[in-house]
């Protein structure tokens, strides 16, 4: 086979692999943790830990006890969770 007949497989990488299931939830922070970690309570009671995701780090979004805030948290484990959005 000459090197201009060798066919090359590619990945699609336009396309986004899902690995996991995530589940987006609304909460309130009641407590802040060390090296922007955060408690949050869900509206369903339960309590999990969360941290600040990356996108609301570069832009430096402050998150105080008592913020309204969406959290992704993963069907592997569901006592941990990130904050991607913060309420007003």
């Amino acid at each position: 086979m000459k090197s201009s007949e060798k066919k090359t497989l590619r990945k699609d990488y336009s396309q986004p692999t899902v690995s996991h299931k995530v589940f987006k939830k609304e909460g309130e922070v009641i407590e802040s943790l060390p090296s922007i970690h955060f408690r949050v309570r869900l509206d369903d009671g339960k309590e999990i830990s969360a941290h600040l995701a990356g996108r609301l780090r570069i832009h430096r979004i402050r998150i105080l006890p008592g913020d309204r805030v969406t959290v992704e948290i993963s069907s592997y484990d569901e006592t941990k969770g990130r904050i991607v959005y913060r309420g007003r």
